[in-house]
């Protein structure tokens, strides 16, 4: 057989495997243009639910619930955001569908078996992160940034010379006030796939429990960092930020070790490994925080 044969026989099973990939790509676009058209027929009563957390923290302080469009074309563009939001989020069983029937005929039916609990769990993860962020962390930071406001005497000219107080209140832009919750629900939904993501890493050998561990003082600093960058300026949020994805990462250790163990015990049941063996080092996280004991030998 020629070199030429050797390329036009692989050249084959490419091909098709391209052609099943631009048929799965087209349907999942379709199926996000069909869910971004059903959300655009209904963007104000969506966007109506998201101003939920502003609107209780207004009501608390005695103010209506009025955000404003400071530019002609503000209005479209925050319809569209909430469909590209609505689309994505309606689409995306469709969208995760179509990634498993590509990828599935790949693997091994132990490795499907394997990787379909993750591919479940992260959309469940993304969920909880994000109705976290809009029933708790958004709450509380629109409480705080709304304690600045200062109001004057209402219904009287401000004078200054008089030394009148002025009013300095809000009223927030609808698309700057959309910008951020979609902020604060992607950041959060993200940070929750911490666990999905360290568990299918254990698995597939590229992270151990005992070396998690090991890297914990980085891993804050990290956590620390991620939560200056995506949340904006105030503590409260930081803070909490922190202490769900620390709290995350140490879920996320003793995930790997169950992992470890019951890898541990599939060899040692088909006879790999004998009684006493095992692929990783123990994982006792009271040894991480210990220092290394003095040998007594080398004491004066």
């Amino acid at each position: 057989m020629s070199q030429s044969d050797d390329l036009d026989d692989t050249a084959a099973p490419l091909i098709e495997h391209l052609a099943e990939l631009r048929t799965r790509l087209i349907r999942s676009v379709v199926a996000f243009i069909i869910g971004m058209v059903i959300c655009f027929t209904v963007a104000t009563p969506i966007f109506n639910f998201l101003t939920d957390p502003l609107c209780e923290v207004l009501a608390t302080r005695g103010q209506d619930c009025d955000l404003i469009f400071i530019s002609p074309q503000e209005g479209f563009f925050v319809a569209i955001k909430v469909s590209l939001l609505g689309g994505l989020f309606l689409a995306f069983p469709v969208i995760a569908g179509q990634m498993w029937r590509f990828v599935a005929p790949g693997l091994y039916k132990s490795e499907r078996g394997a990787f379909l609990p993750f591919l479940i769990a992260s959309p469940f993860m993304f969920v909880m992160g994000a109705a976290f962020a809009f029933y708790v962390v958004t709450p509380l930071a629109y409480d705080f940034f709304l304690g600045f406001q200062q109001f004057g005497d209402s219904g009287q000219a401000v004078v200054p010379d008089a030394g009148a107080p002025l009013s300095v209140v809000f009223q927030g832009s609808a698309q700057e006030y959309l910008n951020l919750t979609i902020k604060f629900i992607v950041a959060f939904g993200l940070c929750f796939q911490l666990p999905v993501l360290l568990t299918l890493m254990g698995k597939a050998g590229l992270v151990t429990a005992r070396g998690l561990g090991e890297v914990r003082k980085y891993a804050v600093v990290g956590i620390l960092v991620l939560a200056a960058l995506v949340t904006p300026p105030d503590v409260i949020t930081q803070v909490i930020l922190f202490v769900v994805v620390y709290g995350l990462y140490e879920i996320s250790i003793l995930l790997v070790a169950r992992v470890e163990r019951k890898r541990t015990e599939e060899l040692r049941a088909e006879g790999v490994l004998g009684p006493n063996e095992t692929l990783y080092d123990d994982f006792d996280d009271a040894e991480l925080d210990d220092d290394e004991p003095e040998d007594e030998s080398k004491r004066p």
